[in-house]
């Protein structure tokens, strides 16, 4: 059923990696036709998909999922059937903390610190720097207070990277913080 070769074999996964409770438990990594991440889906909605055979399994838990006629392994990462045109538009993608945390890495662009963290504008909003993505780094409190309302050059600070629009897997790491080692080949070829 498989018409092309993903990242890595079909298999399952360990237990504990899909066993999570609270806000992580019951995700599904769904990917395009062309092995591309897409979207984080839950189970019951991967189910849907590969019970209307819109996907397929890639990847499944240990257990099956039952109901009183059919039984389906746990999906854990699933591909869809046919190509989904996805809009590209990440400039105009919502800017959040968590984003602009998550494509920073979750440390301070400033001094590299990983506690305490707030965003700061590059360029201050006061002295005309727009609210992007190319003028937001992540930066811990003392450096954002430290820099202020002043310039990178009138006070000697500037991001160790230059901001950027995040790739498309900054927000499929939001949208499960704790990925399943069963994603991460397929979130490396993205």
């Amino acid at each position: 059923m498989r018409s092309a070769s993903p990242p890595g074999q079909l298999g399952s996964a360990p237990v504990t990696e899909h066993r999570r409770r609270g806000r992580d438990a019951g995700r599904v990594l769904v990917l395009n036709a062309t092995f591309e991440p897409i979207n984080v889906c839950s189970v019951r909605r991967a189910a849907v998909l590969l019970l209307k055979e819109k996907a397929e399994i890639l990847e499944h838990a240990a257990w099956e999922l039952r109901s009183e006629h059919t039984a389906l392994p746990r999906p854990v990462v699933i591909r869809l059937v046919t190509f989904v045109k996805v809009p590209r538009d990440t400039h105009r993608r919502k800017i959040t903390r968590r984003a602009v945390f998550a494509r920073d890495g979750w440390t301070c662009q400033y001094c590299g610190s990983r506690s305490n963290l707030t965003v700061d504008h590059v360029i201050p909003r006061s002295k005309g720097g727009p609210s992007s993505w190319e003028n937001i780094v992540a930066s811990c409190a003392p450096c954002n207070r430290k820099k202020g309302n002043r310039l990178p050059h009138e006070i000697r600070m500037h991001p160790k990277r230059n901001p950027r629009p995040p790739g498309p897997t900054v927000f499929i790491r939001i949208a499960a913080p704790r990925t399943p080692e069963a994603w991460e080949p397929y979130l490396l070829t993205a």
